[in-house]
């Protein structure tokens, strides 16, 4: 048996009445910390307008799907993020509702920022070719740890630091960074 798929069409006239449940949109506003009081008025208020809003992003989703080259019924994630991008007035969506992005794609993004971070060694061909590197660290790309008396050699941290002509200054900081996160160990007050 088929699923039922037609559209519920949006409500003409006012009739006092809301398709969001209007007792979990007064829990929602009374978990916001800046407002501490808000009327049943308000509350009903802001759940037709959260009604219309979804209608309105459902609706620019569902001219997405008519633009395709074989248009579909249902709307989709992908439907969404179209709708986001295309439109500036959900603009301010991007963040919440991204544009989708292949894992081929991630990965090469990733093989260049890991290139980048280690100082372009290892990484120019392999980072394109999307191969392991081959500088001796793990296969997630990380290197190995390496521990001599806890964080340094006497307790002096073995830090590279970069000169001052360095043709990157973030470079600078992101082996700071990363010393600080590598030598960040908690000590024993339990003696």
């Amino acid at each position: 048996m088929p699923y039922n798929t037609t559209a519920i069409p949006p409500r003409k006239e006012v009739t006092g009445q809301t398709l969001l449940p209007l007792t979990r949109v007064k829990k929602i506003i009374a978990v916001d910390p800046d407002i501490s009081i808000c009327s049943n008025n308000a509350a009903f208020v802001i759940t037709l307008a959260t009604e219309m809003f979804v209608q309105y992003l459902t609706g620019e989703a569902q001219n997405m799907t008519k633009l395709e080259r074989k248009p579909r019924r249902n709307i989709q994630y992908k439907d969404m993020a179209n709708a986001v991008t295309h439109q500036d007035n959900l603009e301010f969506l991007e963040d919440v509702i991204p544009k989708t992005t292949s894992y081929k794609e991630v990965k090469a993004k990733a093989a260049a920022a890991r290139a980048r971070v280690s100082g372009g060694k290892g990484g120019g061909k392999a980072a394109a070719e999307g191969e392991r590197p081959t500088d001796g660290g793990l296969p997630n790309g990380k290197r190995p740890k390496t521990v001599v008396n806890g964080n340094g050699v006497n307790g002096l941290s073995r830090g590279r630091v970069l000169s001052s002509d360095a043709a990157d200054p973030n470079d600078q900081l992101e082996t700071e960074m990363r010393e600080a996160h590598r030598n960040d160990g908690d000590v024993d007050m339990t003696g």
